[in-house]
């Protein structure tokens, strides 16, 4: 196969992942690498792992699977739940077939989650107790998360000084670990083994994430709701609530789905229903977005919207890490 990776002189398996926030354009800059490496695109987006929502998702089209490999793309039936462990273990699967292959692997997605417990493993953590994780979640409601907060830092100080104190996810999730179990999250977390970025024949790891302008990403997710409910994602959401699944299936709160779910059952209009689904892509970004910049501070960030630009940039950090790719 002609490549325009040098890889031959590695001693290890190089790998790429291209993060971001919905709409922020990493699929395109992944699908250019992919043709250019040559490469394989694995999907890292716990919703697009469904084939009953590829529009409303913004799967990959059947003309750009044909440009270059695709994996793990519409995978799974809406009645099926994933998880950050099954998705890890397919994922290390598709990476070892394009490395096989002599494919470059490009992780692609905006579940942070799925991401993160690829490269580092999954935190043994035990079954939480139902009774346990329903009183915590009614003290965040009665109490608010900066008295949870300060709580968990009495508990767990490690875990606690990293989360802002109105990180409401985070905090109740640790502080039901620490009172289920007796041990910290953070000890849990320190435990942690099993992902790529442990094993000694994988490297060099390229971190990218796509943080573009805020307002420029906001106005794209407005623009892309609209375009895809002009591709079709009204009749997708129809077809999927007459199978009437389970309403906490992760398909049934995929953004949004429960907003033209409304407009079927004629609890909004359609221009409420629109603007409805745009504010929850948009929150959903920004929560994406926050994400990232937390998470990922030892990531190369790229802040450009533009393409070119994105492409530009992702050479550069290739050729940083010592895969120089030919453009």
């Amino acid at each position: 196969m002609a490549t325009n990776i040098d890889m031959s002189n590695l001693s290890r398996k190089p790998l790429v992942l291209i993060a971001g926030p919905t709409a922020s354009g990493k699929s395109a800059v992944s699908l250019w690498l992919a043709e250019t490496a040559p490469g394989t695109v694995i999907n890292g987006d716990a919703l697009q792992l469904y084939r009953d929502l590829s529009v409303l998702t913004a799967r990959p089209s059947p003309e750009d699977e044909a440009r270059a490999p695709h994996r793990l793309y519409g995978v799974l039936d809406g009645g099926q739940a994933s998880s950050a462990a099954w998705w890890a273990e397919q994922a290390i699967q598709a990476v070892e077939t394009a490395w096989g292959e002599g494919r470059l692997p490009i992780i692609t997605g905006g579940t942070g989650l799925y991401l993160r417990t690829l490269l580092h493993g999954i935190v043994p953590v035990p079954d939480i107790d139902e009774a346990v994780r329903a009183d915590v979640r009614a003290r965040m409601e009665r109490q608010g998360p900066e008295t949870l907060h300060a709580e968990l830092s009495r508990l767990d100080p490690v875990t606690a000084a990293r989360l802002g104190p109105r990180d409401r996810q985070r905090i109740a999730r640790a502080l039901e670990v620490v009172l289920a179990t007796g041990t910290p999250l953070s000890q849990y977390q320190a435990e942690t083994t099993g992902g790529l970025a442990d094993r000694p024949d994988v490297g060099p790891v390229a971190r990218c994430v796509i943080l573009p302008d805020r307002e420029i990403l906001y106005a794209r997710c407005d623009q892309r709701l609209e375009t895809m409910v002009e591709l079709g994602a009204l009749e997708e959401v129809r077809k999927l609530l007459a199978r009437n699944l389970a309403p906490e299936m992760p398909v049934m709160k995929a953004v949004g789905v429960p907003e033209f779910v409304a407009l079927l059952e004629k609890r909004m209009d359609y221009q409420e229903a629109i603007e409805s689904a745009q504010r929850a892509t948009r929150q959903y970004a920004k929560r994406q977005y926050t994400w990232f910049r937390n998470q990922c501070r030892d990531w190369h960030f790229i802040r450009s919207h533009n393409l070119e630009i994105q492409k530009e940039q992702i050479a550069t950090i290739l050729r940083d890490i010592g895969l120089t790719l030919k453009v």
